[in-house]
């Protein structure tokens, strides 16, 4: 899911918002015997007793349909101040200004880097533009968030990481939206505790009907709108989509697949003059012999998109941003059912597990009120705001007493401080590693054997 910078033609493009979301299932789950897994809401009101957290000048650089919607979930938060906006097509900007009004527009990103009053910079270009960018932006001493994955091509990724690695005192924030996820960040300990037993297996799929192609007034605006149709700009589905569930589930697992094999078909647009897959099948292997099953298709719209984690004792499914867990009748008893309260869902008993809940509010009787949480790239760019003033302030302390010179130093310093949850510059270097190979294998329908050092910079 990468940049989903979205052409012109919105209602045939792919769309963040969608893969993110998808169906409302609770009632199904429930009749199913699930016990939703909730995170805690969000607090409607902020604490007052807190000081205001600093606010961030940020740039975003690519208003395709997913730099838009990074426009209005930083619209929703406090701490961004929006102050430039950048496409190279001015219809874009033009189209881009009503959400924020006071922002300059730009069409060249130099401008961006030059203006030393912006902090921070948001990518949302089409991955194959990445690179360039974003290398720029940390040598012109912005913080960076950089849409995932990294690059088309592994040499690419390898550049923007490593150039994020040696920006020492610099955010660079991968977009892996679900690594700041409050729901996923509330199951991450909870698969890792065991809960759900020895992993047996995992499954994945995203299934929307549509074309992918956009139409545009000109052939050179054509082309360009449709660079994912293009093996030669495009990492395919499994890298524009597919990277996102398959970094989620190794990152659950905390450990990476030593094999992918893969299966691509163009099925419902075989005549339109494009060579990226619409209908593609993974099968990722672990070890221990657990594998992963991942498909996507632009040919049909059933089921949507989820993914679920199998272990001997529970399941866990995770839809519409939400999670439920269907417990084998033969599951050992685990330390939190004492206090957990018991819901019934049809003939079975589903246990109530709430992020942050006491014994007392485990206990009580009313019903558990779904978690008010905002979208994966709210919780992702409110980590990336959140870093910046941190880490800026981390610098600054370190340069009273230190050389600021010293990068081993401060890097020491910057380890000993607690960040909101972010993918990092390996996280996305490994998650973009991970997604081209399996596009790879898609490509030429064969298993690739994945070996650890692939996913470990130099």
């Amino acid at each position: 899911m990468t940049n989903m910078n979205k052409p012109e033609a919105e209602t045939t493009e792919l769309n963040r918002r969608d893969f993110l979301k998808g169906g409302s299932v609770a009632t199904l789950m429930t009749v199913l015997g699930g016990a939703q897994l909730l995170a805690q809401p969000a607090a409607e009101k902020p604490d007052e007793t807190k000081p205001a957290a600093p606010k961030v000048k940020v740039a975003v650089i690519g208003l395709g349909p997913w730099g838009r919607e990074i426009l209005d979930q930083l619209g929703r938060l406090p701490q961004a101040e929006i102050t430039a906006m950048c496409d190279n097509y001015a219809a874009m900007v033009r189209r881009s200004a009503s959400k924020a009004p006071g922002a300059a527009q730009v069409e060249d990103y130099k401008a961006i880097l030059d203006n030393k009053d912006i902090q921070a910079v948001i990518i949302a270009t089409p991955t194959y533009l990445h690179k360039d960018i974003a290398i720029a932006a940390l040598q012109a001493g912005k913080h960076v968030y950089c849409e995932a994955p990294l690059a088309h091509t592994v040499e690419d990724a390898k550049a923007i990481a490593l150039a994020a690695k040696n920006a020492v005192g610099q955010v660079f924030q991968a977009g892996l939206q679900f690594r700041s996820d409050a729901q996923r960040l509330f199951l991450l300990p909870f698969i890792r505790s065991g809960a759900l037993g020895k992993s047996v297996m995992a499954r994945a799929q995203w299934h929307k009907k549509q074309s992918w192609r956009s139409t545009s007034p000109n052939p050179e605006r054509e082309k360009a709108v449709n660079w994912r149709l293009s093996r030669t700009t495009s990492p395919g589905l499994v890298g524009e989509i597919g990277i996102h569930p398959l970094d989620q589930v190794g990152w659950f697992f905390n450990t990476q697949p030593v094999a992918v094999s893969g299966f691509g078909s163009i099925l419902r647009n075989d005549n339109d003059g494009r060579d990226v897959s619409d209908t593609v099948q993974l099968i990722l292997e672990y070890a221990g012999g657990v594998r992963l099953v991942y498909d996507a298709t632009l040919a049909n719209s059933f089921d949507s998109e989820y993914e679920i984690l199998y272990g001997m004792d529970a399941a866990v499914m995770l839809r519409d941003n939400k999670a439920w867990m269907f417990k084998e009748v033969d599951s050992p008893l685990l330390g939190w059912e004492v206090y957990a309260r018991k819901d019934a869902f049809y003939k079975e008993t589903g246990i109530a597990l709430v992020a942050g809940g006491s014994k007392q509010t485990a206990l009580e009787d009313k019903p558990v009120e779904e978690a008010a949480l905002f979208s994966p790239l709210y919780y992702a760019l409110q980590s990336f705001l959140g870093n910046c003033p941190e880490t800026t302030a981390a610098v600054e302390d370190f340069a009273a007493t230190y050389d600021p010179k010293d990068k081993a130093g401060l890097a020491q310093h910057l380890a000993t401080i607690k960040f909101r949850s972010a993918a990092s510059y390996q996280d996305g270097y490994a998650a973009t590693v991970l997604a081209l190979k399996a596009n790879e294998a898609i490509l030429k329908g064969a298993r690739i054997d994945l070996k650890k050092e692939m996913f470990e910079l130099a």
